[in-house]
């Protein structure tokens, strides 16, 4: 076959069955026959490219419509995500094709300044403008060694339920969460109902999902989903607790619910994969040893627009810089420009002053999320200073108080 054969082109509802098990194939799985049908909850064929060979499917590219949050603001962000070349495909520029038609198309659209997706290989997505913006911490807490210690506050109480049985509840405290934390997404129409589908092909070898609630006088503050796997030793019981997902809008929810989690009995150990990396965890247990924590990289951010995306966010302090960006795909992102933030806004236009700060589109989208810092990026090479101090003014102003996290793989 020959480059002259293939065919980029937008999915219909008809590719769905092919483009399940193609998408499986490329991540080393089988489709699973309860699953299968779950994606489709989710599933946007207009924003979905495929590149065909003969018909059939060998490479695919899906978009998803959703807002993410970013410092002070939520902001509608194409989620990238289904990327896939099938072996006999590649390096034919299968990737690039169906990456370039991704950006154009949302890009295109006018109301999403940034893609954003998680890299299976953090090799790849450099060369399309993709910056990587955020980490996570996954958590293995060793219950024998170290302990979350205090008790409940007054008033307040801990209730487990089925997690389907509470939507009503975590949902909106979900949403009030995401209002102040980068990171996360935004779970319109049918997100919720996929996201706690919890057929067993998803368990895994544990038990079906649980939810554990921190209520006090203001209601549901802080909640937990998990799923519990029994374990036996030489030494008696060696149970595992798999956090799905830890939310809290206080810090009395917080070390509740993580009180709970690892004192569960015939638990041993207790691990989540999507901690931020300002968690204060390390901090409440009595022995932080008792914590085997990695970072791993998250999120990836690639700027669509720029004044667009530098305006939409909000800023740590008032900063007044001339940024000149490099974009070799989008041409209307190239040039300098002068971002003006007060305390009530930002401003962004072109301008022919001096540059302060050089930099590349991966670089700034890096920096957008607020959790890698310009010091940082500089030290790498990857920021140029032409004006002393700019830098350090621009890593404070585009710094945020908490840390972007994201407590899904989308």
């Amino acid at each position: 076959m020959t480059n002259d054969e293939l065919v980029l082109r937008t999915a219909t509802d008809d590719d769905y069955t092919e483009l399940e098990a193609h998408i499986h194939g490329a991540f080393l799985d089988d489709v699973d026959e309860d699953t299968a049908d779950l994606n489709r909850l989710v599933f946007e064929p207009d924003r979905t490219q495929l590149m065909t060979d003969g018909g059939s499917i060998i490479g695919s590219g899906l978009v998803i419509t959703r807002d993410m949050s970013v410092p002070g603001a939520v902001v509608p962000a194409a989620h990238v995500t289904g990327v896939g070349v099938a072996t006999t495909h590649r390096r034919r520029g299968v990737l690039t094709a169906l990456m370039n038609a991704m950006l154009t198309e949302a890009h295109g659209r006018g109301t999403e300044p940034f893609a954003v997706l998680w890299a299976s290989e953090g090799a790849i997505y450099g060369r399309y403008g993709y910056g990587l913006a955020s980490s996570r911490v996954s958590y293995e807490v060793s219950v024998r060694d170290t302990a979350v210690v205090g008790a409940l506050p007054d008033g307040a109480q801990l209730r487990r339920a089925v997690t389907r049985d509470v939507l009503d509840v975590i949902a909106p405290l979900y949403d009030r969460v995401r209002a102040v934390r980068p990171g996360l997404s935004s779970r319109p129409g049918k997100w919720w109902e996929y996201l706690t589908a919890d057929p067993k092909g998803w368990r895994r070898g544990m038990t079906a999902e649980r939810t554990v609630l921190f209520e006090d006088d203001g209601g549901v503050r802080g909640y937990a989903r998990y799923r519990a796997k029994a374990g036996w030793g030489d030494t008696g019981p060696d149970g595992e607790i798999r956090i799905t997902e830890l939310l809290a809008e206080t810090p009395e929810a917080h070390a509740a619910l993580w009180r709970f989690l690892t004192t569960i009995d015939l638990v041993r150990t207790v691990r989540y994969n999507h901690g931020p990396v300002d968690d204060p965890l390390p901090h409440l247990v009595t022995n932080p040893d008792g914590l085997i924590g990695s970072a791993d990289s998250a999120l990836w951010v690639r700027i669509l627009d720029v004044p667009g995306a530098l305006t939409a966010r909000r800023y740590a302090a008032p900063v007044d810089v001339v940024l000149e960006v490099t974009d070799g795909s989008f041409a209307g992102n190239a040039g300098r420009w002068r971002l003006t933030v007060s305390p009530s806004s930002a401003d962004v236009a072109r301008t022919d002053a001096e540059a302060d700060l050089a930099l590349d589109v991966r670089a700034l989208g890096s920096l957008y999320l607020g959790g890698v810092s310009a010091a940082t990026l500089a030290a790498g090479g990857l920021v140029t200073e032409r004006t002393p101090g700019a830098v350090a003014r621009v890593a404070t102003a585009f710094g945020w108080h908490r840390a972007p996290v994201t407590v899904e793989v989308f």
